[in-house]
C-alpha cells in the first residue's frame, strides 16, 4: 500500500490545476478514493486510520487475480464468465441468507471466495456443479463457523474438495485444450456442459506415465489445467501485486517454494521415475495458484511471523509427497487445508515458546 500511495503521490501535481492533466482529475480522486479513503469518517481526534480494511483488503485480492483470470478468458473463452457468475449467483444466495438470519451486514469476503472458486475448477465442468459446490463451500466451509474472518478452513477449497470427492470422474474428465479459438465456439462455450470438453490429460497426469511437459508452455499457461492455475506467469504477476501491497505475506510464499524445491529434488534424485523434477513441480498444477492464492489468507493461516514459516513448509512437503505417493495426481488442495487444520496449532506452539523463553529471560536477570 505504500508504493501505491508514494507513486499516487507523485503524480498528484498532474492532475492538480495547471497540471497537463487537470481534466483527468476525477480519475485520480477515484483511484486515491478506490484504495486510501473510507466510508466512515472519524469525527474527533486521533484522525489516523490504517487504509487497509476488510473492504480494500479484498479489493486488492481481486486485483492480483486479475491477470490469471484474463489468461483463463485468452485460453479457455467465455465459458469461464458464465462459470464466474454462476459462482457469484449460487455462493451469495447463502450469504445474503446468512446475513439476514443473523441480521448482519452482508461482508465483502465472499467477493473473493466467489471469484477464486472457479478459478480452480475445470473449464468443462457443468454449471449445476459450480453451484454446488459453491453453495457447499460457502456454507460448510465458511458460515457454520460465524462467517467470514471466523472459518478454519479457505471456503474455495472446501467447494473444490466436495466436487472432488462427490463426482470424481466429472472432475477429471471435463478438460478442455486451451486455445484463443474458443472465442469462435461461442454457442457452445456458454452451453450447460462444454461439447468440446475431452478426457484430456493435465502435465500432472502426463507426468505420472513419465511425460513432462515443455516448461515454456508451464509457465505461459498453453496447457490443460483448471480455470486459473495453467499460467504460471499470470500467477507470479499476480503474487508481486500481492506482496508489494502488503496483502500477503512472503514468509508463507517463501516457506512453500524452498521446502517444495529442496524435497523435490532430493527425492528425484534418488527416485527420478516416480517423483518429477522441482521446477516441473513448481510450475505445474495448482501448486502457483494454491501459494500465492489461498495459502496466504491470513483467516485460515497462521498469525505469527514464525509460524508462517512452518505452514509454507508443511504445504510444500505434503504436495510433493502427495503428487508422487499417493493415488492423487495433485496435493495442493489437500495440503492447504491440512495446513488450516495445523495453523492455530503453529501459533500456539509459537507464542508458548516465547512465554517460556521471556520467563527464562526474567528469571535470569
Amino acid at each position: 500500500m505504500k508504493l501505491i500511495k508514494n507513486i499516487l503521490h507523485s503524480v498528484r501535481p498532474l492532475f492538480e490545476e495547471g497540471g497537463k492533466l487537470r481534466a483527468m482529475l476525477p480519475v485520480y480522486q477515484a483511484a486515491d478514493n478506490f484504495f486510501f479513503s473510507h466510508v466512515e469518517e472519524t469525527t474527533c481526534a486521533p484522525y489516523g486510520r490504517d487504509p487497509i480494511d476488510i473492504k480494500r483488503y479484498m479489493t486488492l485480492v481481486i486485483v492480483a487475480l486479475m491477470p490469471a483470470f484474463l489468461a483463463s478468458l485468452y485460453f479457455f473463452g467465455p465459458r469461464v464468465l458464465l462459470l464466474m457468475l454462476v459462482s457469484y449467483v449460487a455462493g451469495g444466495l447463502i450469504e445474503v441468507l446468512f446475513a439476514i438470519v443473523r441480521k448482519e451486514e452482508i461482508n465483502e469476503g465472499f467477493l473473493v471466495t466467489g471469484f477464486i472458486f472457479p478459478l480452480i475448477l475445470p473449464p468443462g465442468i457443468p454449471l449445476w456443479m459450480v453451484a454446488l459446490g459453491s453453495i457447499f463451500g460457502v456454507l460448510v466451509g465458511k458460515e457454520i463457523f460465524g462467517g467470514t474472518g471466523r472459518n478454519l478452513f479457505n471456503a474455495a477449497l472446501v467447494g473444490r474438495c466436495f466436487l472432488a470427492f462427490a463426482y470424481p470422474a466429472r472432475m477429471t474428465a471435463t478438460w478442455i485444450a486451451p486455445g484463443p479459438e474458443k472465442w469462435l465456439q461461442l454457442p457452445g462455450s456458454l452451453a450447460a456442459s462444454a461439447p468440446d470438453a475431452v478426457t484430456l490429460a493435465t502435465p500432472l497426469g502426463l507426468a505420472k506415465s513419465g511425460v513432462m511437459t515443455a516448461p515454456l508452455d508451464l509457465l505461459v499457461g498453453n496447457i490443460s489445467g483448471c480455470v486459473g492455475e495453467t499460467s504460471a506467469l499470470a500467477i507470479l504477476i499476480g503474487g508481486v501485486i500481492l506482496l508489494l501491497t502488503g496483502v500477503a505475506n512472503w514468509r508463507t510464499m517463501a516457506g512453500g517454494m524452498a521446502s517444495m524445491t529442496l524435497l523435490a529434488w532430493v527425492l528425484n534424485l534418488i527416485w527420478p521415475a516416480q517423483v518429477a523434477p522441482p521446477g516441473f513441480q513448481l510450475l505445474a498444477g495448482g501448486w502457483m495458484f494454491g501459494i500465492v492464492f489461498m495459502a496466504t489468507d491470513p483467516v485460515t493461516g497462521p498469525a505469527t511471523l514464525s509460524a508462517k514459516w512452518a505452514y509454507g513448509i508443511l504445504i510444500g512437503t505434503l504436495t510433493v509427497l502427495i503428487r508422487s505417493y499417493s493415488g492423487f495426481v495433485e496435493g495442493t488442495m489437500f495440503a492447504i487445508l491440512f495446513g488450516n487444520i495445523c495453523a492455530p496449532l503453529m501459533d500456539e506452539v509459537v507464542i508458548r515458546l516465547r512465554i517460556r523463553r521471556c520467563a527464562a529471560e526474567r528469571a535470569c536477570s
